[in-house]
């Protein structure tokens, strides 16, 4: 395989490999753009948005297939939304658009709710390492996961690759280059030494990942009659230990992980606990209390609010609350990206091919990390190799109307389906796996391994049987040491 000239290489660190210096890095290879197998390729100077999970394994992949890499990432750290933060927004409902904002959504108490084996990277296991500060257990807390990536970030040596303090303010599509080609001029604020100066600056690229992530902009239920409702109102993004809670009657909505979390956590401090929402199975009984202590109770829909602080629920039952505590997800928001209108974010992102590339702006423009309900980690890092390789010249993507039909069809499949729009990035049960075998075969890249679809399996059903014990007690420890030793093999090997 032709490798880039050592200047390409050392310009890819410094984020500033040019057209001029991608035909100089070709020459001095020896035989063009050609790999020995004759496919194309080619140097592309890509920004990269974020330095979270998603981030990372982008800029590795990026920097594997020999482009030139600039990471953004506005916090001094790597880990994006793994990174707690005591600090919360200025405004605790998040609907506010000047409120001060606080990227990561994490509670103190947080544990993951899947186990370390199945959250590894494809090639960069996630076991368990000795300090002082460590979390060794199968289900770690949060600090663990923020570890891990500063880890991986590390022992990869991409740091030098990322711009810590620095904030994109706008990605601007331009189409106006001499070649023909898109490019993204992409203008950022960077604080300078003790953040009282700010400089802002504008680079151009030949192309941009988002990999900002979507746990930041709060989506809040519509409740009728709530402008009169005397109590607190907050989203669980800004709810960090239940201390606030101790002798209130909180009404939480939703029935997603965090509102699990949160409300069985609130239990232990609060009068009472109501848990509302709209897909509970037939067999849930609203009239008896559930959990340890006895104080949570489940409920439909929330009906309305009212003056006199009661809360009344669409099964008939009310409660007089102090808090209503929204469990009710994000938005995806990219305020800084200028598409001229192509690309559109909200309860989706759309359109976009395969849910990465907007078929009128590939590969110029893709995004990392957009699916839920799924196992991140290595998802984006398929995703990612995938960009990196069709960046490249290596792959090569549908046309563009090709892309479109696709995505025109997968839309009305999914309207016809009967579900919501907003559920149009969930990837439940077999669909990931499936859609993660799918983005392995683009790049000619190994599938999962099978464990891990067992293991998914088996944590969901012992996560819905044992709510409150299934991250110390589980049913697949032979499972589990058959991933132990796959993991340890590839940890021997990296």
């Amino acid at each position: 395989m032709a490798t880039l000239s050592a200047k390409c290489m050392k310009e890819n660190q410094m984020g500033n490999c040019g057209a001029d210096d991608r035909v100089a890095a070709a020459a001095a290879a020896g035989d063009g753009n050609d790999d020995d197998d004759g496919v194309y390729k080619r140097c592309c100077k890509v920004g990269v948005i974020g330095a979270g999970a998603g981030g990372l394994v982008t800029a590795r992949e990026l920097i594997r297939e020999g482009h030139s890499v600039v990471v953004f990432e506005k916090s001094m750290t790597v880990g994006g939304v793994w990174v707690y933060e005591p600090e919360v927004d200025s405004e605790l409902l998040g609907v506010k658009s000047d409120r001060k904002r606080v990227h990561s959504s994490m509670y103190a108490s947080l544990r993951t709710n899947l186990p370390r084996e199945l959250m590894s990277y494809v090639d960069y296991p996630f076991l368990p390492r000795n300090g002082r500060r460590r979390d060794g257990r199968r289900y770690p807390g949060h600090q663990e996961v923020a570890f891990y990536l500063q880890d991986f970030a590390q022992e990869c040596e991409l740091l030098d690759f990322i711009r810590f303090g620095v904030s994109v303010e706008h990605v601007e599509l331009e189409m106006d280059r001499p070649d023909g080609e898109i490019s993204w001029k992409v203008t950022t604020r960077r604080r300078v030494v003790d953040g009282f100066e700010e400089v802002v600056e504008e680079e151009v690229f030949d192309a941009v990942v988002v990999c900002s992530g979507h746990f930041s902009e709060p989506r809040i239920a519509d409740i009728p009659g709530i402008d009169t409702w005397p109590g607190k109102e907050m989203h669980s993004h800004n709810y960090r230990d239940p201390q606030s809670f101790t002798d209130k009657s909180v009404v939480v909505i939703g029935t997603g992980a965090s509102s699990d979390d949160i409300s069985r956590e609130l239990a232990e401090v609060a009068k009472e606990v109501h848990v509302s929402g709209r897909s509970w199975k037939s067999s849930v009984e609203f009239a008896k209390p559930v959990g340890r202590h006895q104080n949570i109770w489940l409920h439909s829909m929330v009906k309305c609010a009212h003056a006199d602080g009661t809360v009344e629920f669409e099964e008939g039952s009310s409660t007089v609350a102090d808090v209503i505590l929204h469990c009710t997800g994000y938005y995806y928001y990219y305020p800084f990206l200028d598409t001229k209108g192509l690309v559109t974010a909200d309860n989706k992102v759309g359109p976009l091919y395969e849910h990465v590339f907007p078929p009128t702006l590939a590969p110029s423009l893709s995004f990392v990390g957009l699916p839920q309900k799924v196992i991140p980690f290595p998802l984006s890092q398929l995703q990612a190799r995938w960009i990196a390789k069709v960046l490249s010249g290596k792959v090569q993507l549908p046309s563009q109307s090709e892309m479109m039909k696709s995505v025109q069809a997968f839309y009305a499949q999914f309207e016809a389906s009967g579900c919501s729009m907003h559920h149009l990035h969930y990837l439940q049960g077999d669909s990931q796996f499936q859609y993660d075998d799918w983005l392995a075969d683009q790049t000619g890249s190994e599938h999962l391994e099978t464990w891990r679809l067992k293991m998914y399996a088996i944590a969901g059903q012992n996560r819905s049987d044992n709510p409150e014990t299934y991250r110390d007690i589980w049913p697949d420890d032979d499972l589990r040491e058959e991933a132990l030793s796959s993991l340890r093999k590839i940890d021997t090997n990296r």
